[in-house]
């Protein structure tokens, strides 16, 4: 057998090259290969990425954006590290990389009911992305300065799969006859509900600093987050969401075919349908 095999020249080659809304920052050490012009090559996806990306169980779970992320990101070495301002992006330039620039997309208009297919260019999409600023700490008081960060990849898919797991198991307990059995049950679940949102805005916040300390342990900044008064707890919540908000792709704006109307439609960037 030949030590270099002659098909080698007809693989698969970068076909976009992108530049994250992260610049690179916010990834541990060892967890990126970043070029010096700050240009992240993205390959086409194979046919195995293909079948990966419709495996229900391995959306669900995360593997399959995972692997996804290994096959055509390449540089990326630990995709669970991927703060969550960059995964869109991501998601979108592998898309671009193996369909090319456009994706069609079938919207109904509000005004008349009508179907219309538009072709979305996606390196628009990817110039609106922004990243955030993050740079700007949340001054809660005098005292106390809180400095965000991006949540990561690996804390966005464990937030999702606990949340869906608890909606599941909530709704189970509607079928529950017994009225005192139900509203023990559910009560105790809120109550874990409420520790996961706990948990997700502590996974979005880098450091608390106080006088003569900053704070990076988890541990405290959730039990923080418990103990802080209400006016507190609602600043940090709805100053997270902002800067998560911030970053999300801008919707579209459509123009219906059949009657002129004009209005905006969300541009989803669902894994389960993203890449059909």
């Amino acid at each position: 057998m030949q030590d270099t095999n002659p098909l080698k020249q007809y693989f698969r080659r970068p076909a976009v090259f992108l530049k994250l809304p992260s610049g690179g920052k916010g990834y541990p050490q060892g967890t990126i290969d970043l070029p010096e012009n700050g240009e992240i090559p993205i390959y086409p996806m194979t046919a195995i990425d293909e079948i990966t990306s419709k495996t229900p169980d391995a959306l669900f779970n995360g593997t399959a954006l995972n692997d996804l992320m290994k096959s055509c990101v390449p540089n990326i070495k630990d995709p669970w590290a991927i703060p969550g301002i960059d995964l869109n992006p991501l998601l979108v330039a592998i898309r671009a990389a193996t369909h090319g620039g456009l994706m069609e997309v079938t919207s109904v208009c509000p005004s008349c009911n009508e179907d219309s297919k538009f072709d979305v260019n996606l390196s628009g999409i990817l110039a609106s992305f922004s990243p955030g600023d993050y740079e700007v700490p949340l001054i809660i008081s005098e005292d106390v300065l809180i400095k965000f960060k991006s949540m990561s990849y690996a804390d966005i898919n464990k937030a999702s799969i606990a949340q869906f797991q608890l909606q599941k198991t909530l709704s189970g307990y509607m079928t529950i006859e017994d009225e005192d059995e139900r509203q023990t049950k559910t009560m105790k679940l809120l109550d874990e509900i409420n520790e996961i949102s706990f948990k997700v805005i502590s996974d979005s916040i880098e450091y608390v600093k106080v006088p003569g300390a900053t704070v990076f342990e988890k541990e405290y900044i959730i039990e923080y987050l418990r103990s802080c008064d209400r006016n507190a707890y609602t600043k940090i919540r709805e100053y997270s969401v902002k800067l998560r908000e911030s970053t999300d792709v801008k919707p579209l704006e459509m123009k219906c075919t059949h009657c002129s109307h004009e209005y905006e439609q969300p541009f989803n960037v669902n894994p389960v349908d993203f890449f059909a």
